[in-house]
């Protein structure tokens, strides 16, 4: 079969869904890997997966008629190009604009795979509301036709059936994008009270609370290390560089910028944190187990998946400083714990997050199994 693999960023079909797109290939299936804005250098890291690459052209912030309308021909005329037989698209505007384009082809069986909610679907002003309104439309037309949809976590699945945006028949449900345990391996935790924070700079990944929790607990323990890793994002909840470097100069965060390969940071902290508002299952806390860290994250839809309150790391209430800096002192006063958590993380990594699993279910999922 021919199938086409849509993301947002190129470097996501590597990153993301290289073992997956590997894993296609495998079963003797066709692939075209679809994204937008790549570099040549980009181009070739996922050619050389072994697929042929196509560029579509998208305004990822916000909903501009006229760029959608070009994002929803580009992928109609990739499709009647290509023929494919099978569609998989993720993150919202593929998956909208990919699910409507495929409309237009009975014959591709189109599966959108929800990786989390996002902006459009937090809580806000009128215009976030009117914003949201607009997306759960576009999603029910998206998705009315479609073979399939998949989530990574059970609260995002019953946001979209609760308010009709896929008929229940049609969901699935898998753990994530999965870990790969041989990239991401098991390295000894260091002897320091290290923090690090792997995220994008924006608003809903809790970056703020994390700083103003890093605050908190130097005045008392000025010895801990709180890093932060992450690139600018251009979405309306970026935050700026000049806000992430003013945390540094105050020195109660080290911005470490950004980096392709995350694994010399995880290998470097002692406890992993996420303050996220909301994930779809976060990638980088799979990361940080797989490698043997404890885990602090917030108890909201796809991180609370990710761990067992007491045994592998620490849940805290979203945007609760305080309670996030109570938890990073609790670490700090009992390192004799890291190493059972760290043990337990890695334990619930590989049972439950193993990318070759989650990779064969969705190959059964959308039939691609020999």
């Amino acid at each position: 079969m021919k199938i086409c693999i849509i993301g947002a960023l190129p470097s996501s079909l590597i990153n993301f869904r290289g073992e997956l797109i590997k894993s296609f290939l495998n079963e003797g299936h066709e692939v075209i890997a679809i994204a937008s804005g790549s570099t040549e250098i980009e181009i070739d890291k996922v050619e050389q997966l072994g697929v042929k690459y196509i560029d579509y052209s998208v305004q990822r912030n916000g909903l501009n008629p006229l760029s959608d309308i070009i994002t929803l021909l580009n992928f109609r005329h990739i499709f009647d190009t290509e023929r494919p037989d099978i569609v998989l698209a993720y993150t919202i505007k593929p998956v909208i604009w990919g699910g409507i384009a495929a409309k237009f082809f009975p014959s591709i069986k189109f599966y959108g795979l929800i990786t989390g909610l996002g902006f459009a679907f937090q809580k806000g002003d009128f215009k976030r509301s009117v914003l949201t309104a607009i997306v759960k439309i576009l999603y029910r037309f998206s998705l009315s036709s479609c073979k399939g949809v998949i989530f990574q976590n059970p609260d995002n699945l019953n946001v979209f059936t609760n308010n009709n945006l896929v008929d229940d028949k049609k969901t699935h449900l898998v753990n994530g994008s999965g870990v790969d345990l041989c990239h991401y391996q098991r390295v000894a935790l260091s002897k320091k009270a290290v923090f690090l924070l792997v995220a994008r700079l924006l608003g809903d990944k809790g970056i703020r609370e994390y700083a103003k929790a890093a605050k908190i607990v130097k005045k008392l323990y000025p010895d801990a290390i709180f890093q932060l890793l992450g690139p600018e994002d251009p979405s309306p909840d970026g935050i700026s560089i000049r806000e992430v470097n003013q945390w540094n100069v105050d020195g109660y965060v080290d911005y470490l910028g950004e980096a392709s390969d995350v694994r010399p940071y995880i290998n470097n902290c002692s406890i992993f944190v996420l303050p996220s508002y909301h994930e779809g299952l976060p990638r980088t806390v799979l990361e940080a187990m797989s490698t043997g860290r404890p885990i602090l994250t917030t108890n909201v839809p796809g991180c609370r998946e990710t761990v067992v309150n007491g045994k592998n790391g620490f849940l805290v209430e979203k945007e609760n400083v305080e309670e996030l800096a109570e938890k990073m002192i609790w670490f700090i006063e009992h390192p004799e714990q890291w190493i059972a958590m760290a043990d337990a993380s890695y334990e619930i990594a590989k049972e439950k997050f193993d990318v070759n699993n989650v990779n064969r279910k969705l190959i059964k999922i959308m039939g691609l199994n020999s």
